[in-house]
């Protein structure tokens, strides 16, 4: 039995990862931190857990959590993390990270975009979690950075047409609408419910920071530079991603062809659903689980193509593929745990 350590658990992400983990057979969570809690039950922050777990929030030391637990979560904000992986990794212990801290190969973009960082040393060694297209290096990672959700649910979207070169990567517009639950749980005055309810709104526009790990990544697939019209909308719903991008294909081609490319990039991937064509997904066909559905319409004219990609945020986009990546780096089944069909209605 794997005892794991979620480091920042009341969160949203933290409080995911607790909730898919009491489920997962081959784990036990041995160790909560909360700053904000510490002392305090974990069912007394989540009402929800009551009579699941018996934890209790404890603060951060190293050496205490390290030796009860043979595995870590980091789910604490951007900065923090960078101070905390490290603490880990001397201690032997693997890390799946939930911030942006080890998602960055080039720590230039990274300052650029947060802070400066202060153990590049580290960056090297860490793994872009995203395990459809990292599968390999993450079995063997001992650090893992976890993706972001925008860019989970749009790498997903283009990684057929990128890596097979058939877009203009000159001309890639990005388009997602985001649950409120993606601004994290601490309260700000943009996420009251009077100032999201009823209300539809870009933010951030080509200045997403979110934006440049897209760009890495298709950049990778590419193996030459790519650039994007990343645009992110808060939407009044409580989690959810629906990716909508739009691409001018390089060569003609129909809904058809582009479905069969996509079937065959995605054989065997349990978490990427294809819609058949004349369907388009649905976020709430996705609540709650670690699933990215993907549809795609191609132009009468040959030329132009639209992608459209659903996921959670909390899950596919943050908490659950952090397990998926964990199930990778542990060896177990990797869809172990995630398997939960959507809430519906």
């Amino acid at each position: 039995m794997l005892k794991v350590a979620i480091v920042g658990a009341t969160g949203y992400t933290g409080a995911e990862l607790l909730r898919i983990l009491l489920q997962h057979p081959h784990v036990r969570v041995s160790a909560l931190t909360s700053r904000k809690y510490e002392g305090q039950p974990i069912e007394r922050v989540f009402p929800a857990l009551k009579g699941r777990t018996s934890l209790v929030c404890e603060s951060l030391d190293f050496d205490r959590v390290a030796k009860e637990a043979d595995f870590a979560f980091t789910a604490v904000p951007h900065k923090t993390a960078m101070e905390v992986v490290p603490e880990f990794h001397q201690r032997k212990k693997p890390v799946v990270d939930l911030s942006a801290d080890f998602r960055f190969q080039d720590p230039g973009v990274y300052e650029r975009w947060y802070q400066p960082h202060v153990c590049v040393d580290l960056l090297s060694s860490a793994v872009y979690g995203l395990p459809e297209i990292h599968r390999e290096a993450i079995k063997k990672a001992r650090i893992v950075g976890n993706p972001g959700c925008y860019p989970t649910g749009a790498i997903l979207g283009l990684a057929p047409l990128i890596k097979q070169r058939l877009v203009d990567i000159s001309q890639i517009v990005i388009d997602a609408k985001s649950g409120v639950s993606g601004a994290g749980r601490d309260p700000t005055i943009a996420t009251l419910y009077c100032e999201v309810n009823e209300g539809l709104k870009a933010y951030k526009v080509m200045e997403h920071r979110h934006g440049p790990e897209i760009e890495q990544e298709l950049t990778r697939l590419c193996k030459e530079p790519v650039h994007v019209a990343f645009v992110p909308h808060l939407i009044p719903m409580d989690r959810g991603i629906l990716t909508t991008i739009y691409v001018r294909l390089t060569r003609r081609e129909d809904t058809k062809s582009q479905l069969e490319l996509y079937s065959e990039f995605y054989e065997g991937e349990f978490f990427v659903r294809l819609c058949p064509e004349g369907h388009q997904p649905n976020v709430a066909d996705v609540r709650g689980t670690n699933f990215c559905d993907i549809g795609l319409k191609v132009a009468d004219d040959g030329e132009r193509a639209v992608i459209i990609s659903a996921i959670d945020n909390l899950v596919k986009g943050a908490s659950g593929q952090a397990i998926q990546n964990m199930n990778l780096m542990c060896g177990f089944p990797e869809s172990e745990g995630l398997e939960g069909v959507a809430l519906f209605p």
